[in-house]
């Protein structure tokens, strides 16, 4: 199964931005979306934004207004940009893949912090 390398977490403040990247270590076929997932200590893995391969992007309401989505459809590189960043948005930012046939592919996570 093709896996997702996740890139650019740490340990930022609050009110700062960041960008994460995610790209495939094996090439995907058929990509139908592609996505950005978080999970905090204790709490369930919940969507942040998703990309469809048509260009139609889709964000929680907790980022909406602060982040952007986009993929690069040649690499299937995807980024995450956020800004105004809380402490809530601490967690673990998974990247995901899924394909016309429904197969999903994760990645293992990076971790954001936001702390002052």
């Amino acid at each position: 199964q093709a896996q997702l390398v996740e890139s650019g977490g740490g340990l930022v403040q609050p009110g700062d931005s960041l960008r994460l990247s995610c790209a495939p270590s094996t090439s995907i076929f058929g990509i139908a979306l592609m996505a950005w997932y978080r999970q905090a200590p204790g709490k369930q893995r919940d969507l942040v934004a998703s990309i469809a391969s048509t260009g139609i992007t889709n964000y929680a309401a907790s980022v909406r207004g602060r982040a952007t989505i986009s993929r690069d459809s040649a690499s299937n590189t995807l980024t995450l940009e956020m800004n105004g960043l809380k402490p809530e948005d601490t967690a673990v930012y998974y990247c995901m893949a899924r394909t016309h046939w429904g197969s999903d592919s994760w990645g293992q996570g990076t971790q954001v912090t936001v702390s002052s």
